[in-house]
């Protein structure tokens, strides 16, 4: 029996990063909503290009097929469409083989309050109002941030690499707040102080936590069949260092849960380890951080939570993060 949408992990994806809109988004743009909505109409029968977060789509979706009692996963498409401009996502998802058949439509406005009604533990989107009025809700989201789509064609290749950030994505920003106000010195004192004391959840620490449950469903299969590949990869990519790693260590113990792969990088450039890792996607507070390397394919996504996403007025003068990099601007 399929799980109750109250136990999957389901993920509300914009069309804006599950295809590429940008030609149908200038015609919004120059020529105003009535054109736009005659366009859409009129390309209804055109398949939409894959966008950013199409290859990370499709394989969690992949994940059903493994699992196809209990499909454990799900993806609602949130659109800011109407339902008759959105036909074209809709045939276009159908032309791909998507498996994503609920879907809400606003006729212009934000989709991002009905994130709860569909037990969304992720809002991916290239609007950043929407992001932002998200998180400021205290709504689990992430901003895609534009990038050369990879083409993703190998079917056989189901292995879904997911990578986070730890402070303000998976924990909250209790810790990234002293650092910012205090200094290096002082973060370390106050992260070996607090070692045994567990941080509170961020914004994605559901989502990870529910990966995690899907790894309890891969060990079982596992279990039952030694030839089963596992699908899910997890790592957590993060700029601590010893020994303010054994704080992190004790947060995921607490909530039960672990990554794959884990690296504490002390400042080095997260893209040396991304372009190994190789993530279908990373998400990231920090937008020094969200840079690919080389080829430009990884799918990168912002989280715009917390202190190192405040307004530049409100930032400390010459804030930098636990790497020494700029604070960005928000």
């Amino acid at each position: 029996m399929p799980f109750p949408i109250e136990e999957k992990l389901v993920i509300g994806v914009a069309s804006s990063a599950l295809f590429d809109l940008s030609e149908s988004h200038q015609v919004y743009l120059d020529q105003g909503p009535d054109e736009y909505r005659a366009y859409q109409e009129r390309q209804r029968d055109v398949v939409l290009a894959r966008g950013v977060a199409f290859p990370f789509i499709r394989r969690f979706l992949g994940i059903n097929r493994c699992f196809p009692q209990q499909a454990p996963v799900e993806v609602v498409l949130l659109s800011r469409n109407s339902p008759e401009t959105g036909l074209r996502v809709m045939r276009s998802i159908a032309h791909y083989g998507l498996d994503i058949s609920r879907a809400v439509f606003m006729t212009g406005k934000s989709p991002y309050p009905y994130l709860p009604a569909f037990n969304a533990a992720l809002f991916l989107s290239a609007n950043e109002e929407d992001v932002r009025s998200a998180i400021d809700v205290d709504y689990p989201a992430g901003l895609v941030l534009p990038s050369r789509v990879a083409l993703d064609e190998d079917t056989d290749d189901i292995e879904l690499r997911v990578a986070f950030d730890f402070d303000g994505v998976l924990a909250d920003d209790e810790s990234e707040t002293v650092f910012k106000r205090d200094g290096l010195g002082e973060f370390h004192a106050h992260e070996t102080l607090h070692m045994a004391r567990p941080h509170q959840p961020g914004p994605l620490a559901t989502m990870f936590r529910k990966l995690a449950m899907l790894q309890q469903l891969e060990k079982e299969a596992e279990r039952d069949d030694p030839g089963y590949r596992r699908i899910v990869r997890i790592a957590i990519i993060t700029a601590r260092s010893a020994p303010a790693h054994e704080r992190v260590v004790t947060t995921l113990g607490s909530w039960g849960v672990s990554a794959d792969e884990t690296f504490f990088l002390g400042g080095m450039d997260k893209a040396r380890v991304l372009s190994v890792f190789k993530p279908h996607i990373f998400f990231d507070d920090q937008l020094t951080h969200l840079r690919s390397g080389p080829g430009g394919t990884i799918p990168m996504v912002h989280v715009p939570f917390g202190i190192a996403n405040r307004r530049a007025a409100d930032a400390p003068t010459g804030a930098a993060t636990p790497s020494g990099a700029p604070v960005p601007a928000a």
